[in-house]
């Protein structure tokens, strides 16, 4: 019984997000690249069965925080005969001692979080080690501490534009994809458009011009369960959701929550707040 609830919630969550999603990109000034966005349903502390129920629903793109979580659900024999065209996404900080675990893992789509041209080079040589000089290019995107918090990774956010150029010019094995970033906490969008979303948005600026890259090829992964439709309508092109699909995470081991974690009546709140925001601005 259990599970065909949990399947059924599944399921509608991920059409109530994927409608959000499809409403905010139709807000979007006409300025913006009219590129679709892409849901990334984040399954970290999920089981595999969520994530399988997730995919019948004709979700594609996952994410997973943590090296071992992912390599475990993407070898999980029920993921690797359920969701053949499942897409991976690593979003959590990458350990260079991590790197060989992380690209052997099947399906793997993106690495969101490269902080530096070092790890963009241990990636690079990995990458080309592990699956030949033929082989497809790894799509990467660089990951930018817009918040400044010294709790957060990513890189300085004016490092951005020689961390891409070096990525684009040393590391043939890899396809820079675009910028990504977490932005702190329970910014209150009643004071205006969140300030990290906008750096995020000054830095492609720059890196588009520094490199003479067309805006719509430089993505901006940006947006999670409490604030991803405003990350969308002022540029997201993905957005990381989970608890909202998934359910509030569990962490066993932990006595405290997650900073991230936030019940679904925040998240409701924070989409009603948001909402009233955007149709007044427009």
């Amino acid at each position: 019984m259990w599970k065909v609830a949990m399947s059924e919630e599944v399921g509608k969550a991920v059409q109530s997000v994927l409608e959000r999603v499809k409403q905010a990109a139709a807000r979007r000034p006409k300025t913006l690249p009219a590129v679709v966005p892409r849901l990334v349903a984040v399954s970290k502390t999920k089981p595999p069965d969520m994530i399988v129920e997730a995919y019948r629903q004709g979700q594609r793109n996952f994410g997973e925080n943590y090296v071992n979580e992912l390599v475990d659900k993407a070898s999980d024999p029920l993921i690797l005969e359920s969701c053949p065209e499942i897409k991976w996404h690593f979003i959590g900080h990458l350990q260079k001692n991590n790197v060989n675990k992380l690209l052997g893992v099947p399906n793997l789509f993106l690495v969101e979080t490269i902080d530096s041209p070092k790890l963009a080079d241990k990636v690079n040589t990995s990458w080309q080690r592990l699956r030949g000089a033929s082989s497809q290019r790894l799509k990467v995107m660089v990951q930018v501490n817009t918040s400044g918090e010294q709790s957060k990774h990513g890189l300085p956010p004016e490092d951005t534009v020689n961390t891409v150029k070096h990525i684009v010019s040393q590391c043939s094995a890899l396809h820079f994809s675009g910028l990504m970033t977490i932005g702190r906490y329970g910014y209150d969008l009643t004071l205006g458009p969140n300030p990290d979303f906008q750096m995020l948005l000054s830095r492609r600026q720059e890196v588009c011009e520094g490199l003479k890259l067309p805006m719509e090829e430089v993505e901006l992964s940006m947006g999670m369960s409490t604030d991803f439709e405003h990350a969308i309508e002022v540029g997201a092109t993905n957005v990381r959701v989970g608890s909202i699909i998934f359910g509030n995470r569990e962490y066993p081991n932990s006595p405290a929550p997650s900073p991230e974690k936030t019940t679904k009546t925040v998240s409701e709140e924070a989409a009603k707040k948001m909402h009233h925001l955007t149709v007044s601005e427009h």
